[in-house]
């Protein structure tokens, strides 16, 4: 006689460094994760600065791997807490620290029969993208599940504009916001 598993369950898993987009994504995944029944796992990919290769050839001795591990630990309990108000997300599942660099850890996490893996899709340069590589990018080429990419948000565009003028030191336009609160009712 053979035994039968029963089948596990679906799981929405969601990339989260802390950066807007990936708090966008981990917004949506909740979404999608009560749409589907389904689990929350959020996945925190880190490794030490240069990756682990260059930590075996020349550790740094001033922080330890675990030290870096609980790093990595604090940032993804923030994102938690800025996205649910807390470390408790409120659906069944769990978060998940995974060492290795992003797209590849992302999607070796996310292999079994039923998960939906979300990333953010920011909106990147052209100097940006031949520099850093898209972790999204990398997960709709070789993940073996669906992918949700998850835009940036509108707003995005408009605070990065603002900081640049900001940084730079230029007026900056209330114009636009000024329109936008008179169109506002008073007793909103």
């Amino acid at each position: 006689m053979s035994e039968s598993r029963p089948p596990a369950a679906p799981r929405v898993l969601v990339g989260v460094s802390g950066s807007p987009g990936s708090l966008t994504a981990l917004a949506r995944a909740a979404d999608e994760a009560r749409c589907r029944g389904a689990q929350l796992w959020p996945v925190l990919a880190w490794e030490p600065p240069g990756g682990d290769l260059a930590a075996r050839r020349q550790p740094v001795e001033s922080v330890t791997a675990d030290e870096w591990e609980g790093l990595a630990r604090e940032r993804l309990l923030q994102a938690l807490s800025e996205v649910f108000g807390g470390p408790e997300t409120g659906l069944p599942g769990q978060a998940l620290l995974v060492r290795g660099s992003p797209g590849p850890a992302l999607v070796r996490t996310a292999g079994r029969d039923g998960d939906v893996l979300v990333v953010g899709a920011g909106g990147r340069g052209r100097l940006h993208r031949a520099l850093w590589p898209s972790v999204g990018r990398y997960c709709l080429a070789h993940a073996g599940c669906p992918v949700l990419a998850v835009p940036p948000s509108p707003l995005r565009a408009a605070l990065t504009s603002l900081h640049r003028r900001n940084a730079l030191g230029l007026r900056l336009d209330t114009g636009l916001l000024e329109r936008d609160f008179e169109t506002v009712p008073p007793d909103a």
